[in-house]
């Protein structure tokens, strides 16, 4: 009888017969790149990567997972932070990094459709040089890639003014958990003909099937977008900002960050934009054609610091400026990694966001006495990231066992504000065991159903989302 070892190896050189045998890695290094994504939560243990190189390739793999009862994991850029991209029970990584060529390009429709491994930002890069825009944009531009932002629904920066990764998708092609390839909207702006499968996959975290295609809608780029960073004295301010510029002006950003989060990122280098310290700061971006807005960004300015909403602040007076002051928000991620954050990604209708804030602050001083905790996000569309700063010294276990447990409770103060326990991260691992906030068990067992039917075994990112 074989033994455990010489299994794995003969359905690995099962898998050679129709992949470059060089692209089925079992390395250790392989394993553990490929095998895991930024929460640095999970030890991978994965029992191979592949890597194939077109959709005929994939659809046997997945058919022969289906026989064989092999465990899939479907694997982008591995920019998540909520374990989607996890291989850490023995499953295959099946990464797209070598399907990564743009395919076509509509300048009529304003369209493009490229491969799932497409980066991020070669995708932005590739618009910008046709004259058009990408809008869908986060820090981790450089090293995400297209058909991970599919999965996930990946929102960003620029969500006020443009909407999530689901708004700019027009057409997809599938390889389901079954091995059938689909072709879904083909790239149409109107089709009124039966159920849009489309939106199935998208925000579907792998657990249906791998995307392998997409069309994308592009559109015109900004015009000479100007940048604002204003201090803020109290979370009712930065919501009175808020109210006061997007009825003034169109927005295509506003953030929000608070001080705490500012101090990480100025240890990297990053210049303060103001002597004067707040609690709370808001980045605005805004279109400013031949600086034409710029007085009426000055007098909203003067207005809301005449109310007390805000205490000082600073505008971009050219594009390097510009770019400088959003290191100020996109820098914080980055600047806090080293820290071990434990990252809660929650979502909340817009007008609710102060009074969620104010219980959570409660909730958050009284359970965490001992921890940094920081907030930023995007609030201009309800979405607000809660970070957790690990102290030196607490292991990762114990610290992750505790913020753990505070999160039931923060949960039900979001579940009774109606919130999302994610808003663009995912549910993967981290927030598997708290779906129960977000949907009811109704539709749990529906969303079951819809996996039974494009999965049938199950082999498709098993454990995600739901067991």
């Amino acid at each position: 009888m074989p033994t455990r070892n010489e299994s794995a190896a003969a359905l690995l050189d099962g898998i050679r017969s129709f992949i470059e045998p060089a692209q089925v890695r079992t390395d250790p290094d392989s394993c553990l790149n490929y095998g895991r994504d930024w929460t640095r939560l999970y030890t991978p243990d994965p029992l191979a990567v592949v890597l194939p190189s077109n959709i005929e390739q994939i659809q046997q793999l997945v058919r022969y997972a289906n026989e064989h009862r092999l465990a899939l994991v479907p694997s982008g850029g591995r920019t998540g932070l909520s374990g989607a991209a996890v291989a850490h029970h023995g499953e295959i990584v099946v990464s797209m990094e070598r399907m990564n060529r743009i395919l076509e390009f509509d300048p009529t429709g304003r369209s493009v459709t490229c491969q799932a491994g497409v980066v991020t930002e070669a995708l932005q890069n590739f618009a910008r040089d046709h004259g058009l825009y990408y809008p869908v944009d986060f820090a981790s531009r450089g090293s995400s890639q297209i058909g991970g932002n599919i999965a996930t629904n990946a929102g960003g920066i620029k969500v006020v003014r443009h909407g999530l990764t689901r708004d700019w998708v027009t057409g997809l092609k599938v390889v389901t958990g079954r091995g059938d390839l689909l072709d879904l909207n083909r790239g149409l702006i109107k089709n009124a003909s039966g159920y849009d499968l489309r939106h199935l996959f998208v925000g579907s975290e792998g657990t249906l099937g791998i995307i392998v295609e997409a069309t994308l809608k592009l559109t015109r780029p900004l015009r000479e977008p100007s940048v604002m960073v204003l201090g803020v004295p109290d979370l009712d301010g930065v919501m009175s900002l808020y109210h006061v510029f997007r009825n003034k002006l169109e927005l295509s950003a506003f953030e929000f960050f608070s001080e705490l989060a500012l101090r990480h990122v100025l240890k990297k280098g990053v210049q303060r934009p103001f002597d004067a310290e707040t609690p709370y700061y808001v980045l605005i971006e805004f279109e400013n054609p031949d600086e034409s807005h710029t007085d009426q960004a000055l007098a909203l300015f003067e207005h809301c610091a005449e109310q007390g909403w805000l205490a000082d602040g600073v505008i971009s007076q050219s594009e390097t400026q510009a770019k400088e002051l959003w290191r100020l928000r996109e820098d914080i991620s980055e600047s806090i990694s080293e820290h071990q954050p434990y990252k809660n990604d929650i979502a909340v209708r817009i007008s609710r966001v102060p009074a969620l804030l104010a219980e959570i602050d409660e909730l958050l001083a009284r359970e965490y006495p001992d921890f940094e905790v920081l907030w930023y996000g995007h609030i201009g569309d309800g979405n607000l990231h809660v970070n957790i700063l690990k102290p030196t010294g607490l292991d990762s276990a114990t610290f992750a066992q505790k913020c753990g447990a505070v999160s039931e409770h923060l949960f039900a103060v979001l579940q009774r504000h109606g919130g999302s326990i994610s808003a663009e991260h995912g549910v993967g691992l981290t927030k598997k065991p708290y779906l129960h906030y977000t949907r009811d068990e109704t539709e749990i067992g529906y969303l079951r159903a819809i996996k039974q039917v494009f999965d049938p075994n199950g082999i498709m990112n098993p454990g995600k989302i739901f067991d």
